[in-house]
């Protein structure tokens, strides 16, 4: 009789009786070893960076074939974060996220890197633009001036320096030399015309004999008849202002005035003081006790106060006002061409003061533009660079210690402005 279970018998057989037992006392034949299982192998991730699949060996390193590998052995889990570097279990980055060890994609933030810069020169050159634009003084009225003559080719800008001394303290009418005159006068007046001939820059001298023609006034709006009345050009400025200004220069010449641009002391002292003074070379020493201008001959850097005196002095040459026209003429240019130079224009800390010593200052008619302005600085600064020209109004003689215009040349130079043409007519003085 058998001890052991119903199918634990050593001898445990079929319904024949032929006994197959596993046992260890079993006669039978040993049970064919057992099958290993092959893992179904998943398809190799990218070789981008990812871990590349281990193999392993069964426990029996006899045995010829491949042993089941759960992934475990690499720290991967699948269908989850695994252990290299927050990859899925086939090796492949989460969306989004470069491969490991690839470098960060330096063009794609160079572009936005660039356009953050255009983005932010843009909004600022626009917010310049507008704060210079609010500040000028529109206050000229073109069109109270009467019987204009035509337009012309080119641009034709009235540039007047005035002795206004409108905003300044006794100690700095002291310090200028304006002495405390009321009211104001044209201390300089030009004509610059900027063409496709290169520009050109015409003094016209206070002392210039003008007749006053018939005209509007500018605040009574009343009508003056001409009496046919000869005075200096700068009493036309004194008596209605900068309207018949204009209508007295364009009477007299025949040329018609686009613009007008006026400063006054104390703003063209502070342009210079803003940009550092002004390199000019003065051929010959002189003073001047009403000025208050004191120079030795060489190259030299004026300031604010001693440019002023440069401009202003008149008593200290032989040919009064004609010579202190030319002075005029010599400085403004350098002024121009030292202030519209990369060093001032691209320096926030001397673009700024520049602009708003200049523009605080500055009387303009109602129809200029600060583009109009940008055009008429570069006009000024291209008169000494080689394309432009440079003069008096020509001068015939004087009369009464007015300077009589030489009329034919007068007549031939406005001629040549108008049909935009290279002047050819040159002053004698």
């Amino acid at each position: 009789m058998n001890d052991w279970p119903d199918g634990w018998s050593g001898d445990r057989g079929n319904a024949n009786g032929n006994g197959r037992g596993y046992g260890r006392g079993s006669s039978g034949a040993p049970p064919e070893g057992a099958r290993v299982m092959r893992h179904v192998q998943r398809p190799a991730p990218p070789q981008h960076g990812g871990v590349p699949p281990q193999q392993s060996r069964g426990y029996d390193e006899g045995y010829d074939q491949q042993a089941y590998d759960s992934g475990y052995n690499t720290g991967q889990v699948y269908g989850g974060q695994g252990g290299n570097g927050g990859q899925g279990g086939d090796g492949v980055p989460p969306q989004g996220q470069p491969y490991p060890g690839h470098a960060p994609n330096w063009r794609r933030r160079l572009k936005i890197g660039s356009l953050t810069l255009v983005v932010v020169l843009l909004a600022v050159s626009i917010g310049t633009y507008f704060w210079a634009d609010s500040k000028l003084k529109r206050e000229v009225d073109l069109s109270k001036v009467i019987e204009r003559p035509g337009a012309g080719e080119g641009t034709n800008y009235l540039i007047v320096g005035s002795d206004s001394r409108d905003g300044m303290s006794a100690e700095e009418k002291k310090k200028l030399h304006t002495g405390s005159a009321e009211g104001k006068r044209t201390d300089s007046m030009m004509i610059l015309h900027d063409g496709s001939n290169g520009p050109t820059l015409i003094s016209l001298p206070r002392d210039s004999d003008v007749e006053i023609p018939s005209f509007v006034g500018s605040e009574s709006g009343k009508t003056f008849p001409a009496k046919g009345r000869h005075t200096k050009l700068n009493a036309a400025y004194a008596e209605d202002g900068p309207e018949l200004l204009v209508r007295t220069v364009e009477h007299n010449t025949g040329l018609r005035i686009d613009h007008y641009v006026e400063i006054g002391f104390a703003g063209f002292a502070n342009i210079v003081d803003a940009i550092g003074g002004v390199e000019i070379d003065i051929p010959k020493a002189f003073k001047d006790k009403n000025s208050g201008a004191d120079f030795q001959a060489g190259k030299q850097t004026l300031d604010g106060e001693q440019s002023l005196a440069f401009v202003r002095t008149r008593y200290a040459f032989a040919g009064s006002d004609l010579d202190r026209t030319k002075n005029q003429q010599k400085f403004l240019a350098a002024l121009a061409s030292q202030t519209a130079t990369p060093g001032t224009i691209l320096n926030p800390f001397k673009l700024y003061p520049t602009m708003g010593a200049g523009l605080d200052t500055l009387i303009v008619d109602k129809d200029m533009s600060l583009w109009s302005l940008g055009q008429m600085f570069f006009a000024m600064k291209g008169v000494t660079g080689g394309g432009g020209t440079s003069m008096n109004m020509p001068i015939s003689g004087s009369s009464g210690g007015n300077l009589v215009w030489d009329k034919a040349k007068v007549k031939q130079l406005v001629q040549q402005l108008k049909n935009d043409e290279k002047v050819t007519v040159t002053s004698d003085r």
